[in-house]
């Protein structure tokens, strides 16, 4: 956008420029027989422009400053270039005055330009030509000649309108440029209106200037104070400019709101994920053909963003560098980096288009997030971004701190590494994503360091338990959705904990131990001891299989078997237990964990009661109650483990599937 602003003026102001400098005799001519010499004006303008010029009519009203006054002028499309069904440029009425006595210094001195009903037409034709062109420099015919100086004191603007059009990038827009009334000595203050599209979004906003003169002066700041909507998207700068027709350099205050980050994108900005409503204020300069944003403060959603970020548009890509910090984060507000609906569902600051998204998800029968990710976007842009979280609240998630690096180049990114705080522990995650092919390919490695179970536990809002996770995960996979990537991937993972202890709850309940578990609530005992726990799991093409899973306590041992299939988000999962001590009353039923992730259902698997149940009950009736429990005594099958083969055991990964997962 601020490159093709800078060509509209450039080309407005050259094209003024041109039609006014003439030399000392033929100036004079035009004043003396303006209609006579009209023709030959007309050449000398086409022979500069390349392109076909006429006017209506010259006339000259002679004066101590005598006035030229240029009607009905007509710039038609360069012949090299694309033709358009209208001109390049109009105007009703152009009137000059003229200081006659700087002739014979070889300047041409206009005290007041005035134009009236101006309007250029800047497009895209279908070869992807512009209408527009440089404008050649005519070269002086002896390099000893002096050659003529350009000068003007006013500039005066009414109703003049510059409408740009390039269907490839479904933008049609219209500026109105007035100049605000001022007294005869001074030049009018510029003000600037748009409307229409831009990117296919509407575009509405406006622009007040220090007058157009004062665009060309290089030592000078240039004031300016813009306020525009593209769509949702609100922006206000406010500052001064130096040098703007090269833009060499910039010290403004910019303030930034709207319903979504990531459409910033269509503004020239760099590709972000979808966030929920934003607003942020900075200070914009730009230097060294960067741009530089300041001092960010702000939220996004419910979180808080602070940090400085700088943008170089040129070369091949946009370059993004950012240093970001947060000191409270909603988890949910970062959730369109993963593909789902950004913002905590059932906020009252999320916009229209964020709710109707949280309805859609809620609504949909599978859980994990399949919204695409944009390969356009990815190849677009070259990031380097910092981004540090001081602290996270969740509802689900049992995470405390965040730290990322994000480098993107060429459509190759990595985040090396993502760390998530758990209590004293960590989760460290290395990802790369390839975004030079399609479907996009990805692979990484993730480290669970000391975890600590007592914050895991702590989301579950009943149980308790202490200890320290440790273990390893690999994948790699295609897909361009966090949907595709799981259901497509292939890898292994590991937990252990070696010690600790939890509720007696958890594993009394996964047993059915009715006895202990009443003896549990009484305060007899509150916590069972763990010796062990080993896991290991193999994922293949998407579905997740047990290779082992033990949890060894005092009291019993937990085993898990069963499978995960990511592609269908279906779960097939058993616990048992095996008791270590003599118990009454258990059931020793194993727990069904079946269904989908959207709407998992726990079961008892009673086919072991029931075997023994109807004995149980005509026991019961028929001789005396107490005796329906001899039934259901439970004497000790389990057994201790070794805990460092069983962490070794699970830790053992075949070499050629470690290899492939770690390029």
């Amino acid at each position: 956008m601020p490159r093709r602003l800078k060509t509209i003026v450039v080309v407005t102001l050259a094209t003024a420029g041109t039609l006014l400098a003439f030399g000392s005799v033929l100036t004079l001519l035009v004043l003396a027989v303006p209609n006579l010499v009209r023709p030959l004006v007309e050449r000398e303008l086409a022979g500069a422009t390349g392109a076909r010029v006429t006017i209506g009519s010259l006339e000259s009203h002679w004066a101590v400053n005598p006035q030229l006054v240029a009607n009905n002028v007509v710039v038609t499309n360069p012949d090299s270039l694309d033709r358009h069904q209208v001109p390049l440029a109009t105007v009703d009425r152009l009137a000059m005055r003229l200081d006659l006595s700087a002739l014979a210094q070889r300047e041409l001195h206009l005290t007041q330009i005035e134009l009236d009903g101006a309007r250029v037409d800047l497009g895209i034709g279908p070869s992807g030509k512009p209408n527009w062109s440089p404008l050649p420099s005519r070269s002086s015919a002896s390099t000893s000649t002096r050659p003529w100086r350009l000068a003007i004191d006013r500039l005066l603007v009414h109703s003049g309108h510059l409408h740009f059009v390039d269907a490839r990038l479904k933008s049609d827009f219209l500026l109105t440029v007035e100049t605000q009334d001022a007294a005869a000595e001074q030049d009018g203050s510029l003000r600037v209106s748009i409307d229409g599209r831009y990117t296919g979004q509407e575009i509405h906003g406006s622009l007040v200037g220090a007058s157009i003169l004062a665009l060309r002066a290089a030592g000078n700041p240039y004031p300016v104070d813009l306020k525009l909507r593209h769509e949702a998207t609100w922006v206000e700068i406010k500052g001064n400019i130096l040098d703007p027709l090269r833009l060499g350099g910039a010290d403004l205050h910019l303030e930034l709101a709207g319903e979504d980050l990531s459409e910033l994108h269509a503004l020239a900005g760099p590709a972000i994920a979808p966030t929920p409503p934003y607003h942020l204020t900075g200070r914009l300069t730009y230097e060294d053909h960067r741009f530089r944003l300041q001092d960010i403060s702000g939220t996004v959603g419910e979180s808080d963003l602070e940090g400085n970020a700088d943008m170089d548009p040129g070369g091949e890509r946009m370059h993004f560098r950012a240093d970001l910090r947060s000191r409270h984060v909603q988890l949910a507000d970062l959730a369109g980096f993963m593909g789902a609906a950004p913002g905590r569902s059932g906020s009252p600051n999320l916009a229209t288009k964020q709710r109707t998204q949280h309805a859609q998800e809620e609504s949909r029968p599978t859980l994990l997030p399949d919204s695409p990710i944009d390969l356009s976007k990815l190849r677009a842009v070259d990031m380097d971004v910092r981004y540090r979280v001081e602290h996270i609240e969740s509802t689900s998630t049992p995470v405390d701190q965040l730290a990322v690096n994000l480098h993107l180049q060429d459509g190759m990114l990595a985040l090396k590494p993502i760390s998530f705080t758990v209590g004293q522990g960590r989760i460290l995650a290395n990802l790369q994503l390839s975004g030079r092919q399609d479907p996009i390919h990805a692979n990484g490695n993730i480290d669970f360091r000391g975890v600590d179970l007592n914050r895991l536990m702590q989301e579950t809002g009943r149980f308790k338990g202490a200890g320290r996770i440790g273990g390893t995960a690999l994948i790699d996979t295609t897909g361009n959705s966090l949907a595709q990537m799981l259901a497509d991937g292939n890898g292994s993972a590991t937990l252990a904990m070696s010690g600790g202890d939890l509720s007696a709850v958890l594993v009394d309940l996964a047993g059915l131990d009715f006895g202990n578990a009443l003896l549990s609530a009484l305060g007899l005992p509150q916590q069972t001891q763990v010796r062990c726990m080993a896991s290991a799991f193999d994922l293949k093409s998407g579905v997740l299989t047990t290779r082992q899973m033990v949890l060894d306590t005092t009291e019993e041992n937990v085993i898990g078997q069963g499978t995960i299939d990511l592609s269908q988000e279906q779960v097939a999962y058993r616990l048992t237990t095996e008791p270590k001590h003599f118990s009454v009353a258990r059931g020793h039923a194993p727990i069904m964990l079946q269904g989908t992730f959207k709407n998992p259902k726990v079961s008892v698997d009673t086919s072991r009661i029931a075997n023994k149940g109807p004995v149980s009950a005509v026991v019961g009736a028929v001789l005396n109650p107490v005796l329906a429990l001899v039934p259901t005594i439970q004497f000790a099958e389990g057994r201790d483990h070794n805990c460092a083969e069983l962490i070794a055991a699970a830790e053992v990964r075949p070499d050629d599937r470690t290899s492939e997962y770690q390029k």
